[in-house]
């Protein structure tokens, strides 16, 4: 986007009534919230639909904007209900809403059009390349991942054709939003369906010793307010739905007084800051791009202690100056009622795919029992110097602005070596799969979870997909498409930005590290393009043994994923997989839930 002489908006948190007239008190140009359903913060005391009425009439009459969250995956038996929830959220007033389901976008843009979208954080936001097919689909603004150094997002500003918003203070999660599975495969609670039980936070075993190698500290980008004013960022967001009123009034209160003044923070308002809470203190590390063990940061004894004495500096009240009502900048034309599900075309071939994390684990066996093999993009070469041959690789799950040239001219090789295929993460990544005249396949990272998501990337180009790994097997089979789901493998639970090997035993060995928890539940640790960190499932999902479960659910193919598996495992995986024989390898492994 073109950037704007204006200070961008403050955005501020609301869990609660008494959150929202904080933030609206404290000088915040906009308040974020929950409605009854489909929110990421299922646990937090969210807004009924006649407070969010109430509440939006006294935003608009002092100015101030309401975005309303509808950030989490749906299924495809909620869609209406989804479509209801955004129909009496802007019937109430809501200024514009915070969608993550692909599919639920695209039936809210087809079903009233007139609703300003906001991408949330959640759709793993980091490159130009998605903000061009977002906008295509009508959104305005997105929620840009917070592992984005600054070069990234001036990039975005710059060159994107939607507003950027950006976290600026709050809490952070260590995996890619969108991209955690760790809450949900272990514990039941689905952190894309706002349940998340925070696994990172709790404490594990390492090669090191045992410690909280996951817990990161809260952000804090006080001491940067004049660059994000000069790079063009449209929204300085606060995290803390969670967060009490007393919270956001202190937090929206410093940042208020910041932006009007066009200055950082002072030595004393950051430690003002970190008394209101921190967890060990606060990082900037994803945004200055000095990742370290530095970032890391539990809330103790002593930073509780700080927040009951912690007093505000002379220069702590903000105070957002008057300005005119909001007026109410659209009315829907359609209702919920009239939503036509849009549906993917039925092609039901069985295909029999498989990514292996390393080409050594490709074996003569694997090469004939599948009928496409992928490989990550970045070590495809390794694969032809061997003479193996595939056909497909594996796109990077994260690539910024600042990775396309890189990716790029890796795709350009890897076509020339022979590849004919890409499995693709990303809403950017599928234009890039075609620059390249890859065919793109849909991988399990672009969550889809309903046929309407599964219909929005056929039409980006998508010739068949991978299912999101939290769908039971009836959800599946009424998908529709081409879903190929994932029927063995070692799921990824966490994409981290920072190497998780620094915390297990250094740099040299992060692509054999494990991370164990208090059950006693070791969950390997393996490293992924640009010193990312991979962390996989403890247990191995298997399903060969289920031809009957699978056939119910229109399964005849299959997606599999070789992660820790040695040669001579894969093979034994493939012997047992032909003849629906039980789980070859020693551990645990799951199955695909039937209901």
């Amino acid at each position: 986007m073109k950037r704007s002489d204006a200070l961008p908006e403050l955005l501020a948190p609301a869990g609660s009534r008494a959150a929202f007239d904080a933030a609206v008190s404290a000088g915040a140009d906009a308040v974020y919230l929950g409605g009854p359903g489909f929110n990421a913060r299922a646990y937090a005391a969210n807004f009924d639909w006649a407070s969010l009425r109430s509440a939006t009439a006294d935003a608009h009459a002092a100015g101030v904007r309401v975005y309303l969250t509808l950030n989490t995956l749906v299924f495809d038996r909620e869609l209406r209900d989804y479509l209801l929830a955004a129909e009496t959220a802007a019937d109430a007033g809501a200024d514009a809403l915070i969608v993550a389901d692909i599919g639920g976008a695209s039936a809210i843009g087809r079903t009233f059009p007139e609703i300003p979208l906001h991408a949330s954080t959640q759709m793993t936001v980091h490159c130009t390349e998605s903000a061009r097919v977002l906008a295509g689909m009508g959104f305005r603004r997105a929620v840009l991942a917070r592992e984005l150094c600054r070069d990234d997002i001036r990039s975005f500003t710059a060159n994107a054709p939607l507003e950027a918003e950006v976290f600026i203070h709050g809490a952070l999660c260590v995996c890619h939003s969108g991209q955690c599975l760790f809450s949900s495969m272990v514990g039941g609670r689905s952190g894309n369906r706002g349940e998340c039980a925070q696994p990172c936070r709790l404490p594990y075993s390492t090669s090191n010793g045992r410690g909280h190698p996951l817990s990161l500290k809260d952000l804090c980008l006080a001491g940067h307010v004049t660059e994000l004013i000069d790079d063009g960022v449209s929204s300085l967001k606060i995290e803390g739905r969670m967060k009490p009123a007393e919270y956001v009034r202190a937090v929206t209160s410093v940042w208020r007084r910041l932006l009007d003044e066009g200055r950082n923070a002072t030595p004393d308002e950051l430690r003002y800051l970190s008394g209101v809470f921190s967890r060990s203190g606060f990082t900037d590390a994803y945004y200055t791009g000095k990742l370290s063990p530095s970032m890391l940061g539990v809330r103790t004894v002593e930073d509780k202690k700080k927040s009951a004495s912690s007093a505000a500096p002379e220069t702590q009240e903000g105070k957002r100056a008057a300005r005119a009502p909001v007026p109410v900048p659209y009315s829907c034309r359609a209702h919920a009622s009239d939503y036509r599900p849009a549906r993917p075309v039925l092609r039901p071939a069985p295909l029999r795919y498989a990514e292996f994390l390393e080409p050594r684990q490709i074996t003569p066996s694997a090469l004939g029992a599948f009928d496409m093999i992928f490989v990550p993009l970045e070590r495809f070469g390794e694969a032809v110097a061997a003479g193996l041959s595939p056909k497909g690789v594996s796109l990077p799950p994260v690539i910024t602005d600042s990775g396309m040239p890189e990716v790029r001219q890796m795709l350009r090789s890897a076509a020339a070596a022979g590849a004919t295929d890409a499995l693709v993460a990303g809403l950017g990544q599928i234009a890039l799969a075609k620059e390249a005249g890859l065919t793109p396949h849909g991988g399990f990272r672009l969550n889809v979870t309903n046929g309407e998501s599964a219909a929005a990337y056929e039409r980006l180009g998508i010739s068949d997909y991978v299912p999101s790994p939290e769908l039971t097997l009836p959800r599946i089979r009424d998908l529709g498409g081409r879903p190929v789901p994932m029927i063995y493998g070692r799921i990824p639970l966490m994409l981290t930005e920072k190497c998780v090997g620094l915390e297990c035993g250094g740099c040299r060995t992060c692509g054999k590290h494990s991370l164990t928890d208090r059950m006693r539940k070791v969950f390997p640790v393996r490293r992924a393009w640009r010193h990312r960190s991979l962390i996989l499932n403890s247990v191995t999902l298997y399903m060969a043994d289920q031809p009957q479960a699978l056939s119910a659910a229109h399964i005849g193919g299959g997606f599999s994923l070789f992660t820790t598996e040695t040669p001579a495992e894969v093979d034994a995986v493939i012997r047992a997989s032909a003849a629906h024989l039980p789980f070859p390898l020693s551990g645990e492994y799951r199955r695909i839930a039937r209901k």
